[in-house]
């Protein structure tokens, strides 16, 4: 168990398949839960999410904690929606 929530930050996540998605950059608070809802990845893997843009993870897809981060679930690839009108 950490100590502190700020151990997570900087840490490397992965896929379920061993492929790296990027680092973890913040965490999604519910404060009046006390719990993580998310890990914010800031610069991710071009070959996993379109353009390399920053994304959010529900915490719930985290499989483990450790020295790095590894995820149950990750789409095969995130695409970006298109702006309508």
């Amino acid at each position: 168990m950490f100590e502190e929530i700020s151990e997570i930050i900087g840490l490397e996540v992965y896929t379920n398949a061993g492929t790296l998605v990027g680092n973890v950059d913040n965490l999604v608070v519910d404060v009046d839960g006390c719990r993580i809802d998310g890990i914010f990845v800031a610069e991710t893997n071009p070959l996993l999410v379109e353009d390399s843009r920053s994304i959010t993870i529900p915490y719930r897809w985290v499989r483990a904690v450790g020295d790095i981060v590894i995820l149950k679930h990750f789409p095969k690839r995130v695409e970006l929606g298109k702006p309508s009108g």
